[in-house]
């Protein structure tokens, strides 16, 4: 049974975050996974960059030459008529 314990790695050693795993003396196999840091950008600013990027997408009407948005997605999907969906 796999069982999950937070730990920091520092250098060769593991310094457990929480609870300790209970193996008494004998040698346990264990294997690491390196979180990746966290953004040091607080939320505010990351949030203010993504309304700047939605606002330009907005502004560059990327979709305008798109007249027929149900039509547009039908070919783009290459939709076909499901069997008893006409009736």
């Amino acid at each position: 049974m796999q069982r999950i314990f937070e730990a920091i790695l520092k250098g060769n050693l593991l310094e457990w975050a929480n609870e300790v795993p209970k193996q008494g003396d004998l040698p346990v196999r264990v294997y690491v996974t390196l979180q990746e840091e966290r953004s040091t950008l607080s939320a505010e600013f990351r949030r203010q960059r993504i309304v700047e990027i939605l606002e330009k997408i907005a502004a560059s009407n990327v979709f305008a030459e798109i007249s027929d948005p149900v039509e547009w997605q039908r070919e783009l999907r290459q939709d076909r008529s499901l069997p008893g969906r006409d009736e």
